[in-house]
């Protein structure tokens, strides 16, 4: 069971990471707490003293990961629940991007999330066992106009966390990519970096907000059972999304692919690679 274990979770101040720092000190855990501004963890400091220690952290940064989790381990001794969720949105269309918010987005979404378990690795093959939560999303399993580079670093961290996981399980390390659906986690105000927009994309600008609406989404709290429910696990899956109705459009997304291919499969098949 989770309870009485030893959580890290990045990006833990607000949205997703602050619903699972509550739900694992609820369930009798100790976590530690990283995220860039960790003000907004004072209150959870105040109501679970011993058993939450805050850390200030860029996960950008590598160095200052590193010595992090150093710091974490010295805290409690040890860690077996390693959530790796820190992340922000680029907002824009490939072609506004500038390269240094393309830069700046890779090394928060994919980079941060590999310095991270780079970081972590050695104490959990040390113990013997542990857990990765790669936070990753529905939908990068392909792009989507205007969101193009968070899926794209989504995606990326989907397949480093593969390979992962195959080189950490004959050491009793357990990594599961964990692929949110749509939470009102504040990704698209707070965590969001905005491209300077280009009037030729206006049309598009338009018909994707009518597209989205105004729904935000459920609470992230709503998903944190699941998490709770994952982590307690003997033999975790690879993957999971979480979300129902995400479920039902990765299924259809899939579906639509596998449509496509068979389309062309005759074109496929001229090439004898």
């Amino acid at each position: 069971m989770t309870n009485g274990r030893v959580w890290f979770i990045t990006g833990a101040s607000r949205g997703l990471g602050r619903a699972f720092t509550e739900a694992a000190l609820a369930a009798g855990n100790r976590v530690v707490a990283a995220a860039r501004n960790v003000d907004p963890l004072a209150e959870l400091a105040e109501e679970y003293p011993g058993s939450l220690v805050w850390l200030p952290l860029d996960v950008s940064d590598r160095t200052a990961v590193r010595e992090g989790v150093d710091r974490a381990v010295a805290a409690f001794g040890r860690l077996d629940i390693v959530v790796n969720n820190a992340g922000g949105l680029l907002y824009g269309m490939l072609e506004e991007a500038t390269e240094e918010q393309i830069r700046a987005h890779f090394d928060v979404n994919l980079f941060g999330a590999v310095w991270v378990a780079q970081a972590v690795v050695p104490y959990l093959r040390a113990q013997g066992s542990g857990r990765i939560l790669q936070v990753t999303s529905m939908g990068s399993g392909g792009g989507f106009a205007s969101v193009g580079f968070y899926g794209a670093g989504k995606a990326a961290l989907d397949s480093v966390s593969e390979a992962l996981a195959m080189e950490v399980e004959p050491f009793g390390i357990k990594v599961t990519i964990v692929q949110m659906g749509g939470y009102d986690t504040g990704l698209f105000t707070v965590g969001t970096t905005t491209t300077q927009a280009h009037p030729a994309y206006e049309p598009l600008r338009v018909k994707l907000a009518e597209m989205w609406g105004e729904d935000a989404g459920p609470a992230p709290g709503t998903a944190a059972p699941v998490i709770m429910e994952l982590a307690d696990l003997p033999d975790p899956p690879r993957r999971l999304i979480v979300g129902g109705r995400s479920y039902d459009l990765v299924q259809q997304m899939d579906q639509a692919r596998t449509e496509e291919y068979r389309a062309w499969e005759h074109l496929s098949r001229k090439a004898p690679g």
